[in-house]
């Protein structure tokens, strides 16, 4: 079993479970953090020192206090965490059930495993962290079967990107438009732009066009 793990939670109750559940399956030396930055700091640390954590259990969400942070949220903790460290198995441990989310996360962040917090999500997570050893396979909580195969989810562009970014200044499709043909880009039609935001906030599970905005800074998007 791993010898050393990092827990980055920001809850007290869970972190507390998460450690009891490294502690059943024998983990030795179990740390955590309530901050992204700090976080990032203590795994390289423990690179510097040759003394590195094999394992790094993480949420996706952070609650913002008095406490300055340049990163604010797991995905992007985890972003930073795999530009260095190609080594460390990581394993998310979240209440997120996005399918782009969980799919971004595995595609382009290669992470091990992803585990619902849900009402089995500590006996998943006891799966996940054995699964993660024993093996180099991927694993992820049954509740989300079939989100790693699922061919509904789009893949994110240029244009959506450009569109979300206009959304989050306010602009209105009209607007939109209008700018679009100015660089001579296609498409660029209202009814092209309206179709691709009600795509883009069906995968995203995003109320309105704020919400999708907020979500995709969320993801590092925009």
């Amino acid at each position: 079993m791993f010898k050393k793990a990092l827990i980055a939670e920001d809850q007290d109750v869970i972190n507390n479970g998460v450690v009891s559940t490294l502690k059943e399956l024998n983990v030795e030396k179990i740390e955590h953090s309530q901050y992204c930055d700090e976080a990032l700091l203590k795994i390289k640390k423990s690179y510097k020192e040759r003394k590195p954590y094999e394992v790094f259990i993480c949420d996706l969400s952070f609650v913002k206090d008095h406490h300055e942070q340049k990163i604010n949220s797991g995905v992007d903790l985890i972003e930073a965490v795999r530009k260095e460290f190609s080594d460390i198995k990581i394993i998310v441990f979240s209440i997120e059930d996005r399918k782009f989310t969980i799919q971004n996360l595995f595609n382009n962040h290669r992470i091990n495993g992803y585990v619902l917090k849900s009402r089995n999500g500590a006996r998943e997570l006891k799966k996940a962290v054995q699964e993660c050893y024993e093996t180099d396979s991927k694993y992820i909580s049954p509740e989300l079967n079939g989100v790693l195969s699922s061919k509904n989810v789009i893949e994110i562009n240029d244009f959506d990107i450009f569109i979300i970014q206009c959304l989050s200044e306010g602009s209105l499709q009209e607007a939109i438009s209008i700018e679009l043909k100015k660089q001579g880009k296609s498409p660029s039609s209202i009814s092209a732009i309206e179709k691709r935001i009600k795509l883009l906030k069906e995968n995203f599970n995003a109320k309105n066009p704020t919400h999708l905005v907020s979500l995709a800074k969320d993801l590092g998007l925009i």
